[in-house]
């Protein structure tokens, strides 16, 4: 008999509200026997082209994000985990990045790293997201 996976957000009355910045202090999974790890998703589209806006990009991770997940049977809800990378990050960045990351995960917001970065992989390449999922 397979367990059904459960996510649970703990975010500590002790620290500040993290959900209007887009993540959730912890998540705790239960019944995780099988893990996905996602590779970072960048904003490439399925020919590889990269748009040269921030905000372009930000979309096409995430949902490539979300193709990923759907291809392992995963829901946006059995994330657990992200960690985020940007270029040449400032605070002005942030709004798009949460306004991205309640769009894919609504209430449902895992935890999640920020690192700032001096480039990734692909020239013109500005932000990237890889994740961690509970599948059951």
């Amino acid at each position: 008999m397979m367990m059904k996976s459960a996510c649970t957000i703990v975010n500590p009355p002790e620290l500040y509200d993290p959900a209007p910045n887009g993540y959730s202090h912890a998540v705790v999974a239960t019944g995780g026997s099988r893990i996905a790890y996602i590779a970072g998703q960048g904003g490439e589209d399925k020919d590889g082209a990269l748009s040269p806006r921030f905000a372009d990009q930000v979309e096409q991770a995430y949902a490539n994000l979300r193709r990923a997940l759907d291809a392992v049977g995963a829901k946006p809800g059995q994330v657990t985990k992200i960690t985020t990378y940007v270029v040449d990050y400032d605070p002005s960045k942030l709004g798009v990045m949460t306004e991205a990351v309640k769009r894919t995960f609504g209430a449902a917001l895992p935890a999640q790293t920020l690192v700032p970065v001096p480039r990734l992989a692909l020239d013109g390449m500005l932000f990237e997201v890889d994740a961690v999922a509970v599948l059951d």
